[in-house]
């Protein structure tokens, strides 16, 4: 498959296990994939603000990774998230829910978890959709976007849905 991505989509890609080293993560994951974007200014154009988008994913994370579906979903069942991660974090300290991340493999290979390896083969879906023959980074943005979760939850709070990352490739 990565055959078809080209050089800016690979260079995502890379950045994202790049990511993934500098934080001390054994797998890649959507999240991974989002710093890369922002870190490579793919969404600059839409007037994303990358300190915010980071501290958007730093806070995601210390909610254990719950989305915004999950938080609404338990506060539904008159369960408060914030109220749990208060107390689990003056019990456990701060940032305890964090999603533990796997650690690397022998000989530091970083591999992709399952949730990066599904965007990557929506983001190939997407381009073949759209009758194109290569994967770009914008074919990853779009397939961050399909998935529910804390990434698009960001992305979403940012501004970025599909419809406006499609119209501005349109535009540009």
């Amino acid at each position: 498959m990565f055959e078809r991505f080209t050089d800016d989509a690979r260079e995502t890609v890379t950045g994202a296990v790049t990511e993934a080293r500098r934080c001390g993560a054994g797998a890649v994951t959507e999240e991974h994939l989002l710093l890369a974007l922002l870190e490579l200014g793919t969404l600059d154009p839409l007037g994303v603000d990358r300190g915010s988008a980071v501290a958007a994913l730093a806070e995601a994370r210390r909610r254990g990774g719950m989305s915004k579906a999950d938080e609404e979903a338990l506060a539904g069942l008159g369960i408060d998230l914030s109220e749990i991660l208060a107390r689990v974090e003056e019990s456990h300290g701060e940032g305890a829910l964090a999603t533990a991340a796997a650690r690397p493999r022998a000989g530091g290979r970083v591999r992709f978890a399952p949730g990066a390896k599904k965007t990557l083969e929506r983001s190939l879906r997407i381009a073949l959709g759209g009758r194109e023959k290569t994967i770009t980074r914008t074919h990853l943005l779009l397939a961050l976007l399909t998935a529910p979760g804390p990434v698009a939850d960001v992305l979403t709070a940012h501004g970025v849905t599909y419809a406006r990352v499609e119209e501005s490739t349109r535009t540009a």
